[in-house]
Formats: C-alpha cells, sequence, structure tokens
C-alpha cells in the first residue's frame, strides 16, 4: 500500500526537478526579442564590439543625451548610465538621435545628431565626440560638424581595408508637402575633422516598398556599411520610423561611393504584425562574442498596437547567402540560441 502512494509522488517528483532543469538550461542558452534584462525602450541602437564587450548606444533622451549600456551576449544588459549629456544651452536643444561609435587610431568617436539650438527655421546638424573610454564620457570635438547647407542626421563613419575613412548621412527635410530622407557618402580627412571633398548622393526612396506613403514621406536614412568578398554592402531604413511599413533594406557596390544598387528582394526586415513585430529599422551590425556570426541589432514599436517614437532593442542573426545576398532569420519573437561564444551558449 505504501509502495503504490510512494512510487507515483517519487516519479512526479523527479518529472517536475527534470522540467524544471530543463526550462532553467532553455532561459540560460535561448534569448527572445525585445532583448535586455527588461526590454530597452531606445531608437536606432547601435552596438560597438570592443575588447571582449558590448556596447550599446542609441536615441534615449531627445532633450539630454545618451546613456551606454553593456553587455558579453548582446542579449542581457547593463546601464553604465551617460555616455554623453549636453550641458545647459548647448549647441542642441533637441532632437539628440542616433549616436554611433567608432575606434579610429586609438580613440573612440562618436557621431550624432541634433537641432541646432536658436535656428530658425528649424535645422538638425551632425556633431562629433571623442573619449578614451567606449563608455564615455564623450567630449564634443566638432559641434556642429560641419554644414552642407541643408539638415543632417544619422551619421556613419566606415573605415574602409586601406583605413580611408567614409561617413555616411541622411539629408533630412519637408518639400512640397511630404518629409524625406536621401543618403549621402563622402570621404572624410584622415583627422576626421570634416569632410575630404563634396558629399555624394547614394541612395533615396523608389523601390515598390518604399512608396506605400508616397504623398506623405519619401525617406531613406539610417546607412550601415560593410565589406564581404570585395564588395560593399550597405544597410538602411525607409518609410517613417512612425510606420508600420517601416524595414530595413540593403545595397551593393564596388566602391564606397557607389554607384550603390538596391536588391531587388527588399526589404529583408519587416513587420510582422501576426507575431507582435512592427517598423522593425534602424539597424546596425554587429559580429557575436566569438566572431562566428553576424547580428542585425535593430528597434522595434513598444507596442505594436500603437505605433510611436516608443521603440525597443531587438537582435536576429543576418548572414550571406551562396549568392551573396543578405538574409534576416527574423524578425522573431520566439525563443532563440544565444549568440555563438556567449558563455551559456550550447
Amino acid at each position: 500500500m505504501n509502495r503504490t502512494v510512494i512510487f507515483p509522488v517519487v516519479l512526479f517528483l523527479s518529472i517536475s526537478i527534470s522540467s524544471c532543469t530543463h526550462t532553467q538550461q532553455t532561459e540560460r542558452t535561448m534569448y527572445t526579442n525585445p532583448v535586455g534584462n527588461a526590454p530597452i525602450h531606445m531608437g536606432d541602437p547601435f552596438v560597438l564590439k570592443h575588447g571582449g564587450a558590448f556596447y550599446l548606444f542609441g536615441t534615449t533622451s531627445p532633450r539630454e543625451g545618451f546613456i551606454c549600456y553593456t553587455s558579453t551576449d548582446l542579449v542581457h544588459w547593463d546601464s553604465l548610465g551617460w555616455a554623453m549629456r549636453m550641458a545647459p544651452g548647448g549647441w542642441a536643444s533637441a532632437a539628440l538621435w542616433a549616436p554611433e561609435v567608432k575606434f579610429y587610431r586609438g580613440k573612440f568617436y562618436m557621431t550624432y545628431s541634433g537641432m541646432v539650438r536658436g535656428s530658425n527655421p528649424w535645422r538638425l546638424q551632425m556633431a562629433l565626440a571623442v573619449s578614451d573610454r567606449p563608455e564615455g564620457p564623450y567630449t564634443d570635438l566638432h559641434r556642429p560638424w560641419f554644414d552642407p547647407g541643408y539638415s543632417t542626421i544619422d551619421g556613419h563613419i566606415f573605415v574602409d581595408d586601406d583605413g580611408t575613412p567614409y561617413l555616411y548621412f541622411s539629408r533630412n527635410g519637408k518639400k512640397d508637402g511630404y518629409s524625406f530622407g536621401v543618403n549621402y557618402g563622402v570621404r572624410l580627412k584622415p583627422d576626421l575633422s570634416g569632410p575630404d571633398g563634396e558629399p555624394v548622393l547614394v541612395m533615396e526612396a523608389g523601390q515598390e516598398w518604399e512608396r506605400v506613403r508616397w504623398a506623405e514621406n519619401r525617406c531613406n536614412e539610417g546607412a550601415t556599411v560593410l565589406k564581404h568578398n570585395g564588395t560593399y554592402y550597405m544597410t538602411y531604413s525607409a518609410n517613417h520610423t512612425e510606420y508600420a511599413t517601416y524595414g530595413v533594406g540593403y545595397a551593393t557596390a564596388k566602391h564606397p561611393l557607389g554607384p550603390w544598387t538596391k536588391a531587388p528582394e527588399n526589404p529583408i526586415l519587416a513587420s510582422r504584425l501576426d507575431i507582435g513585430v512592427s517598423a522593425p529599422g534602424h539597424n546596425s551590425l554587429v559580429l557575436s562574442p566569438d566572431d562566428g556570426e553576424l547580428f542585425i541589432v535593430y528597434h522595434t514599436h513598444a507596442d505594436p498596437a500603437k505605433p510611436s517614437s516608443d521603440r525597443v532593442v531587438n537582435i536576429d542573426r543576418i548572414s550571406f547567402d551562396a549568392e551573396g545576398r543578405l538574409r534576416v532569420d527574423g524578425p522573431t519573437r520566439s525563443p532563440q540560441p544565444l549568440p555563438s561564444g556567449s558563455a551559456d551558449a550550447e
């Protein structure tokens, strides 16, 4: 009688312990978007990999500055506080957007955008700041950096194999009742003090998926460039960040300043409202801890039912297929394996 009663209890406990252990192991070896110890509310996320750690920057406080987060696995992030904080009465009064950091010649350089204080009509310009540490604090070197005669945002520095630095940015404005973004590229002076030549138009909206609200918005922005097998790849975002139709496409070129050709299979990252993903965009690209996988880091609407500037950070795998095309394994909301090389990765 006792044996009949005890055996099911022991079996039940054994199954429960086994199930609990399996769940804990799964939690340690998998991640689910949006990433973070809690979802990180940030737009335009950029991740720098340096010295065995990752540093995350983005649009966090548009009137105040930028918070830096750090991680060892691209999934679990801790705040390090302010990477850069605008002083009262500083050169920019608002629209502190889209910081990116480049390690170059022993220093860390941050590009970011802001609304020039007192400008009328309003004017958005980029600035360049510097630090000895990836997490900052960053001190302005050039504010604004340079003035091409129009508003500029979304600065991205790319250094070619020969050491030549280039800058990509978006010309931002309004015309004939619609807002627009047009991507430019320019070679930089070796000390990054400014352009070494005139900016070149490299990309503007035109593909079918970019024309969904043509009368209101015609935008390409948020360029990121990498080189693979002798070809330059540029990921970019199109449409308005508060539209569900915001997404990511890419283009290729044989020279950093083009001509650039958009991929016919664009977009490579788009909304999936059926799984709760709205407006994936403004991405950066970063290698996993062991350099074995490439990840795309991007934002999505925090609440897909209420599109707004409130956005959260996501990561997914991105790779090149046999024909050299970029493919994103996502967007995802289901559990995914941790990036390769993470401490708990299987």
